[in-house]
């Protein structure tokens, strides 16, 4: 059976990280679906679980690959929003971060030096700031 399996495979797209995402809005559709008895949900189980098994069975390789890399690009955008967040949160503990009036550049001052004047290291203008 198993070889039938990998056969029947042969040239087909398989799985990948947006099939592995689809497959979980499946479940959490079914599993609010099991909660709320809405059909929306129902509906929406299905929809997904087409798309996914569809996708999974596709012979359009090069098309499968272009939409999940379309998939990984946003979902880093997402993620990298979230990791700049939790690193400025991590910063402001021990520094303050100031942004240069001219440029917008960020800049990361020390805690506890007083009123002190800063030189933006991208366009060289001085501002004061308390640190």
């Amino acid at each position: 059976m198993k070889e039938r399996l990998q056969r029947f495979m042969i040239g087909r797209y398989g799985n990948d990280q947006l099939n592995q995402f689809i497959f979980i809005l499946a479940i959490i559709s079914m599993v609010l679906e099991i909660f709320t008895r809405q059909s929306l949900f129902y509906t929406l189980t299905l929809i997904l679980l087409i798309i996914g098994y569809a996708r999974t069975l596709s012979r359009n390789i090069n098309k499968r690959y272009e939409e999940n890399m379309r998939f990984l690009e946003k979902k880093d955008a997402i993620l990298n929003k979230f990791r700049k967040q939790k690193y400025y949160a991590a910063q402001r503990k021990d520094f303050h971060i100031y942004t240069c009036p001219t440029c917008k550049q960020k800049i990361r001052i020390p805690k506890g030096k007083g009123k002190i004047s800063i030189t933006c290291p991208k366009c060289k203008a001085s501002f004061i700031k308390k640190s």
